[in-house]
């Protein structure tokens, strides 16, 4: 099985605003790479994390998203896939972080425990 990188892209949108891309996996192995990226913005007022790109997320994955959550002023998920969007609901995180409503195309999005 070949791992697929987390590639980041950071797009400033105004003064108080970022956005995070992620493309590829957010696993064990990358989601200290999301949280070094986010520790980068230095407590940035919003932050906003598209999800559309990625292909699987797994326990590591949503740890990470926590951790980012904690660390920025507030945060919002975009790019949800409905698999993903499952794992948020059964795990309570839907009510901690903000999670737009507009659903991401499953493809073959894997979402693992």
């Amino acid at each position: 099985m070949s791992h697929q990188l987390l590639t980041i892209e950071v797009t400033r949108l105004d003064a108080a605003q970022v956005r995070l891309r992620l493309t590829g996996e957010l696993d064990y192995d990358t989601a200290p790479d999301l949280v070094a990226a986010a520790a980068e913005l230095h407590g940035e007022q919003h932050v906003t994390i598209d999800l559309a790109g990625v292909g699987l997320c797994d326990s590591s994955g949503l740890s990470a998203l926590l951790m980012v959550h904690r660390g920025a002023g507030a945060i919002r998920l975009t790019g949800v896939s409905a698999r993903l969007r499952q794992m948020l609901d059964r795990t309570g995180l839907t009510e901690l972080l903000a999670v737009d409503n507009t659903v991401a195309d499953d493809g073959d999005l894997r979402a693992i425990g």
